[in-house]
């Protein structure tokens, strides 16, 4: 057994290159979550060999990206007694660490170019969202930086994503209502009370610590303009999450729209938790979509870059060899 990696800020994901093994578990770097703990678990499977992207090197507990990857690096060492291989932005042959940050897109996008072709890969998780251009190979830049600046790199996601940063304000009851700059809602709550995830698929903690059900998200939206449901009442809230659902689409359409034409793509890979919300904003702008979900699986398709490095170290001619199923 090959054992696939994603080790980001908030969650560490884990897969076999078969898809007979997926799972996510939510470990927040930042608030010193059991990374050692978890990763023996999975040592337990006794893989053959381990192959690894990491995109935590950015939690506030490190000083900087290079202590971030190569204390996550340190981990993943010593969790393990088998052979580890690290996927940079340019594959598994690297010089610098700072290499590995934050190339889980790299994997992904390694694979599809492979397996799907040219199109405008997208992976919308708890947090961000990656809008990768493949035309016969990843034309992205190589550093979160340079991707931002690019807008390959769009900093929402379907879950964790304080709404404030996306809805400047709200209109309710006619009026015009600025949201306060505060963590009070995230979009989980929004995507809660409209119905479109679950209760169970609210992985992430909540804002206030409190609870991960409708009520509670209401509660939450409503704080978001400094206000009780009480006083705004369940329509209110509901009109904050409609409104931030809305401008959350908007930005996603304007990012692919933009990047489709830049590269004179038409076709999308679509993955992640938000899988859903990338094919929306595909049919709305007329592109194909191709949903990873119905090619792998759901439960790949929102681990994809886990499962997309097993793959690659199963597939390379020199570290791979022996390792083949």
């Amino acid at each position: 057994m090959i054992l696939g990696l994603d080790i980001g800020g908030a969650n560490t994901k884990a897969a076999s290159p078969d898809g007979l093994f997926a799972e996510s578990v939510y470990l927040p770097l930042w608030k010193r979550a059991p990374l050692a703990e978890v990763l023996g678990r999975f040592a337990a499977l006794k893989p053959e060999a381990v192959a690894v992207v990491i995109t935590g090197e950015l939690a506030d507990c490190f000083s900087s990206k290079r202590e971030g990857v190569e204390s996550i690096m340190a981990v993943v060492r010593r969790a393990f007694f088998c052979p580890v291989h690290f996927w940079g932005a340019g594959g598994f042959g690297w010089k610098d660490p700072l290499e590995l940050a934050a190339a889980n897109w790299s994997a992904s996008a390694a694979l599809l170019a492979r397996e799907v072709g040219d199109c405008l890969f997208v992976d919308m998780g708890s947090t961000t969202t990656d809008i990768i251009p493949i035309k016969g190979e990843p034309l992205a830049a190589r550093t979160d930086f340079l991707r931002l600046a690019r807008g390959e790199l769009i900093y929402t996601g379907l879950l964790r994503t304080s709404l404030g940063a996306l809805l400047p304000a709200a209109r309710i009851r006619g009026e015009t209502i600025p949201l306060a700059p505060e963590f009070f809602a995230i979009t989980a709550d929004a995507y809660l009370v409209l119905g479109e995830i679950s209760e169970e698929r609210y992985t992430c903690d909540a804002p206030d610590g409190a609870g991960k059900n409708r009520e509670a998200a209401l509660q939450r939206l409503a704080r978001a303009i400094c206000s009780d449901l009480e006083e705004i009442g369940e329509s209110g809230a509901l009109a904050i999450a409609r409104q931030v659902r809305n401008r959350q689409m908007r930005i996603l359409v304007d990012a692919l729209e933009g990047l489709a034409r830049k590269h004179e793509l038409s076709r999308v890979a679509a993955t992640g938790i938000g899988e859903r919300s990338i094919a929306e904003a595909a049919s709305f702008l007329g592109l194909e979509c191709v949903l990873l979900s119905d090619r792998y699986g759901s439960k790949i398709s929102d681990i994809f870059p886990a499962y997309a490095v097993a793959r690659l170290l199963e597939s390379d001619p020199v570290l791979g060899k022996g390792l083949e199923k």
